[in-house]
């Protein structure tokens, strides 16, 4: 994590105070590598180590239509995010984006969303870390045979979590030097497991012994949100969130986004061809629904034990602490990041963009924590977590093709360091694929997300009422009308999936026209927000201020 961490020195940038918290604005010192490598090791984390398995068991071999459906979904909004962040390079950028087009009211939610996301990522990495640690035996107490964690595993857990906080509080400058290694390490170890296991055992006939698409196109559908392949590919965004400390943002965003997207997709389609290849008959002699082997609990690591490559497997079983740890790390890290910007735009107490004598924001730190450990307790399974992170990261994702449409009409001569070809084409459709793969989490996992973004509304909503009221310096513009097509976005969408036939629908939605219907909605709400978005001299007034801020003078 190369100096992402790194922030002024005491008494320098905009703020003031005094003793061990202040504020201090961020230094741009982020090259192209820091940015691209931030976002390849979020990328690269427990995803690789469950993200195979998990999606042949939902959809057979045809696991591989849905990588490239889940690829094709990322790229698209990768796209949009390189304009907008070459364009605004402000820390936390996904929580600010459609502040800038659509005022208060969109942008507390979609900040909301975008904190949400990154706080919930550090639980999931612990829980991916306790179910590989499980082949050890001082470990085999913290799992339930169910996958969920036992009362000593909870204990783990928490501590996990709060190793992750105590390292960004005081071991940042040694992180910093040791980050460029460890990403190197979490890229080389699955490509050395490619190459071995493509090498050793590839059974061709894997891919159509039982049907190369056995359970239909509902099953590659749900293997794109609810088997963690969405999940796995997320993580360009963490260029987007440390753009604040990059050093040639214009030029480097967009690379880094973009590179990272490449590098990441190729990594997991071969994953996945070589996970399906190397399985020996046996395992899924049932059926891949059935699929089972000594070792499954810790897929690819199992795997190399089942065919002889036991010394790989110990390899695999060490890669499994530093990816998922490397990646929560980073994302506790990018938590804080978003509650700054959060803060910047008067949506959260300017207690968050204080930071301590070594750098830390330490009350960011503090309520990812605390938020971390609350994911353990109603969503304790892995596979729970990555259903629910899912879409809340895509709901996150879904403002940006939005500000992205409101930006190129009401300020089409603004400079942009890369404009995205055919983007009037390309944002509506990433808008409507966000919408799919939300719908595609299943009515099950979105109305437990609508629990959490009322709760948001909640804690935000009072803030910023407070905020106004008392004429903070910091207090939002709600800008209601701007925002008119929010509502009918969440609630519409939870209706149609209420309706429909994934994750405990109702089913009276038939195959098919559901996902019609959530393209025609969604492309009936983008058209509406881009229109009733802000007018360009507010737009202009809120990148202004937004801007002054985090210069800080540098």
């Amino acid at each position: 994590m190369a100096s992402l961490n790194q922030l002024s020195p005491p008494g320098s940038g905009t703020g003031s105070g005094t003793g061990t918290t202040t504020h201090r604005s961020l230094r741009r010192e982020v090259g192209l590598i820091g940015l691209m490598w931030a976002s390849v090791g979020s990328i690269i984390g427990s995803g690789w180590l469950y993200g195979a398995k998990n999606a042949v068991v939902v959809a057979g071999p045809a696991a591989l239509v849905s990588w490239g459906i889940g690829a094709v979904a990322i790229v698209l909004l990768a796209f949009v995010h390189a304009e907008l962040g070459g364009m605004f390079p402000v820390a936390g950028g996904t929580a600010r984006y459609p502040h800038y087009a659509f005022g208060g009211l969109a942008g507390m939610s979609f900040g909301w969303f975008s904190w949400l996301q990154a706080a919930t990522v550090a639980p999931i990495e612990v829980e991916a870390m306790i179910g590989y640690a499980g082949h050890w035996e001082f470990a085999q107490g913290f799992l339930n045979d169910n996958g969920t964690l036992t009362p000593s595993g909870m204990v783990v857990a928490v501590l996990l979590m709060a190793l992750f906080v105590a390292v960004n509080f005081l071991g940042v400058r040694v992180l910093a030097r040791t980050n460029s290694a460890a990403t190197w390490l979490k890229i080389f170890v699955p490509l050395f497991a490619i190459f071995v296991l493509s090498v050793s055992n590839f059974h061709g006939s894997n891919f159509t012994s039982h049907g190369f698409a056995p359970f239909g196109i509902k099953g590659v559908l749900t293997a794109v949100s609810a088997s963690g392949i969405i999940f796995a590919l997320l993580g360009f965004e963490q260029a987007i969130q440390l753009a604040g400390e990059s050093r040639n943002p214009k030029r480097d965003i967009p690379r880094a986004v973009l590179g990272s997207v490449a590098i990441g997709t190729a990594i997991y389609v071969l994953l996945q061809v070589v996970f399906i290849a190397a399985l020996p008959a046996s395992t899924f002699a049932g059926g891949w629904d059935k699929l089972d082997f000594p070792g499954i609990d810790g897929p690819f690591a199992g795997l190399a034990t089942l065919v002889g490559l036991g010394w790989l497997a110990w390899v695999l079983y060490f890669d499994a602490i530093v990816s998922p740890g490397g990646t929560g790390l980073i994302y506790t890290t990018s938590t804080s990041r978003i509650a700054y910007g959060l803060s910047k735009n008067g949506y959260a107490p300017q207690l968050f963009e204080r930071v301590d004598k070594r750098g830390a924001p330490w009350f960011g730190l503090l309520m990812s924590f605390v938020t971390g450990v609350v994911c353990f307790m109603p969503f304790p399974s892995w596979q729970e977590l990555v259903g629910f992170i899912t879409s809340a990261s895509v709901l996150m994702y879904a403002g940006a093709p939005l500000a992205f449409g409101a930006l190129r009409r009401r300020l089409p001569a603004r400079e942009r360091s890369y404009r995205l070809p055919g983007g009037a084409a390309i944002a509506p459709a990433s808008f409507i694929v966000s919408s799919l793969i939300i719908y595609w989490s299943g009515w099950h996992t979105l109305s437990r997300l609508g629990i959490a973004i009322v709760i948001g509304y909640l804690l935000l909503g009072s803030y910023a009422t407070y905020a106004i009221r008392k004429g903070l310096p910091n207090a939002p513009h709600m800008d209601w009308r701007a925002a008119q097509w929010l509502p009918a976005y969440l609630l519409g969408l939870g209706l149609i999936s209420w309706q429909g036939g994934f994750g405990d629908g109702t089913g009276r939605i038939p195959m098919w026209w559901d996902m019609a219907a959530v393209a025609v909605f969604s492309l009936v709400i983008y058209y509406w927000a881009i229109r009733v978005a802000l007018p360009a001299e507010i737009i202009e007034r809120n990148i202004e201020d937004v801007e002054v801020v985090d210069e800080g003078g540098h």
